[in-house]
């Protein structure tokens, strides 16, 4: 199978790369500065601008696939979660939808379509809240859901094209490469380690071999169409979180840091520490999907080398 990747140097993108490779497939990763990229021996680098088809679309014509996981990072790349200030509001709405219309114009281009569309979207698409959520729970009002829910839908008319489509809703991709467990681990290896606000916020996470083998496994089941939630079946709060990961590190979790404080440094950005939701991947489940890591302990043991 050939598969092209929107979004293939991010966090996830590279892992599905090398997942892909290792199993037999082909990627096609679209970069805007491939000459800065380096990726396995059997995966093509192609440019792109990230808002049309130019320059790719001929590359759909021969690929069995693709995954749209292009999007300004929401919380950023740094140490600290940006601010969303409405610059950064609009760079990251805008940037989904010009990559989701992008693919939509590379699929209505050409006459030989791709057999599968997997779209990213995530769980903030369910809001926050305290009740377990499944696929079929309604949407909220928020930035963060109101982002999901037209991220998830602009690529929504290839269907109609006779492309089957599955939409990806992300939790909290733990990585020892990047994304929230570096930052995490942060106030843990200087003995800062604790509950962030209440701690009784739910963390619906998955291990990041977990998210692209689960990415994988829907592109390849023919079965496999609509929403599908990638989080490890056993979501954690906050509190919980912090002391599976002082336990794994060795650190104490004992430090509670106000809830005001991120509020104060992080503005609205604040609810993507201080709230969560606890998700289920039913229909990931029900199709057959086993987990490596369902626990978050054995995930944690895994990253951080310890164990």
């Amino acid at each position: 199978m050939q598969v092209i990747i929107t979004g293939g140097t991010g966090l996830i993108g590279k892992e599905l790369v090398k997942e892909l490779s290792a199993s037999g497939h082909r990627a096609v990763v679209l970069s805007r500065s491939p000459e800065k990229r380096q990726v396995p021996g059997n995966t093509k680098l192609v440019e792109w601008d990230a808002k049309s088809a130019d320059g790719w679309k001929e590359w759909v014509e021969e690929s069995d696939a693709i995954v749209n996981l292009a999007g300004e990072n929401i919380a950023g790349k740094g140490l600290i979660p940006d601010r969303w200030t409405p610059t950064k509001k609009s760079r990251i709405l805008n940037s989904r939808l010009k990559a989701g219309e992008a693919v939509n114009e590379a699929v209505k281009s050409v006459e030989n379509k791709p057999r599968v569309l997997i779209q990213a979207s995530a769980i903030g698409y369910y809001g926050t809240g305290e009740g377990e959520v499944t696929e079929n729970s309604t949407p909220e009002g928020d930035f963060l859901a109101e982002t999901a829910r037209k991220w998830e839908g602009i690529t929504r008319s290839v269907e109609e094209l006779g492309v089957r489509r599955a939409v990806i809703r992300t939790g909290i991709v733990l990585s020892s490469e990047g994304g929230v467990l570096p930052r995490l681990q942060l106030p843990y290896r200087l003995f800062l380690g604790g509950p962030l606000g209440t701690g009784r916020q739910w963390y619906s996470w998955i291990h990041v071999i977990d998210e692209v083998k689960a990415i994988r496994f829907l592109l390849e089941n023919e079965k496999a169409e609509g929403p599908f939630n990638l989080t490890a079946p056993n979501p954690r709060r906050n509190d919980g979180f912090g002391e599976e990961l002082g336990e794994v590190m060795g650190r104490p979790s004992y430090l509670r840091v106000p809830g005001f404080l991120f509020r104060v440094l992080l503005g609205e950005a604040a609810k993507l520490v201080l709230e969560g939701q606890k998700v289920k991947p039913t229909r990931l489940e029900e199709l057959g999907f086993e987990f490596d890591y369902p626990l978050l302990e054995e995930a944690l043991e895994d990253l951080l080398g310890q164990g």
